[in-house]
């Protein structure tokens, strides 16, 4: 991934993000940014190591993981995505609750995951996806259990743009189509948790013999997008107990659309023709 400030994403939301990679000592910094970012904006290096009970390296640390120079590249990019704060759900669904207003509150939560997915996308991600995606000779699509099913919304997508694509969910096959995949190819992975051990291990494989890797996750950093050469982030949070959630889908699928407008803009001599044929030859299927 580039270095530097990541370009059209949230600091709050990379926090978020990455938080599951950081260390103790990191995670306890930034749960105090999250805590009081306003007073972090006004302070200095010295005074968030002494709020957080860490020393001073340790925040540089964790700047830097965020793709940040140095704590006042930091301050300055929290300071100007403060002047449009993210917005908060309001309320959890509650058993006595009718279903005008769970109906309302799932709705509420949909939009703020949908903007948050767009605030903590890199624009400079998204553009290494899309010329890489234009380049490759053949789109491989993986994913395994949920996920499968976003990588066939995916693969459906690029197929009637007339690219060369497949897609495999079965994890043997996955392994072997990825041994077999070259410097020609495009592995693009979706994984919620970027911690799919049939994934990583068969991308490993693919990295090795020069295939290009896109990621779209909602794990910044992961063992998935250790190996990635552009990370594409969705906004989602699951507990074990929410594996596969609507609203993982749905910021996926968003991302997705985002990708393939772009492509089928940049690309229309190539694009609308492949989609003309596509929706010509089905036009007979309906009534």
């Amino acid at each position: 991934m580039p270095k530097g400030s990541r370009e059209g994403s949230n600091t709050l939301l990379m926090i978020d993000s990455l938080y599951n990679s950081l260390t103790r000592t990191e995670q306890k910094i930034a749960d105090m940014i999250k805590r009081d970012p306003d007073g972090i904006v006004y302070g200095t290096l010295t005074d968030l190591a002494e709020k957080s009970g860490v020393g001073d390296t340790s925040v540089l640390r964790l700047c830097r993981k965020l793709g940040f120079r140095g704590y006042q590249e930091f301050k300055l990019k929290l300071a100007q995505e403060l002047v449009h704060p993210l917005q908060n759900v309001n309320g959890e669904i509650q058993e006595s609750d009718d279903l005008v207003t769970m109906a309302g509150k799932i709705t509420t939560e949909n939009i703020l995951y949908l903007q948050n997915t767009l605030a903590l996308l890199d624009m400079r991600e998204l553009q290494l996806a899309v010329d890489a995606i234009s380049r490759a000779k053949k789109l491989i699509f993986i994913g395994v259990g949920s996920s499968a099913i976003t990588a066939a919304d995916a693969r459906h997508r690029f197929m009637r743009f007339g690219l060369n694509s497949e897609l495999v969910t079965d994890s043997h096959v996955i392994a072997m189509t990825l041994a077999l995949a070259g410097p020609e190819d495009l592995v693009f992975a979706v994984s919620t948790s970027g911690s799919t051990k049939d994934l990583v291990d068969a991308v490993r494989n693919a990295k090795d013999n020069g295939a290009f890797f896109v990621c779209l996750t909602s794990q910044a950093k992961s063992p998935l997008t250790r190996y990635a050469d552009a990370v594409l982030l969705s906004s989602s949070k699951e507990s074990p107990l929410q594996g596969g959630a609507f609203r993982s889908k749905i910021t996926q699928i968003h991302v997705l659309d985002i990708l393939t407008t772009i492509i089928s803009i940049q690309f229309r001599e190539r694009t609308y023709p492949a989609i003309e044929k596509t929706s010509n030859a089905v036009s007979d299927k309906l009534y």
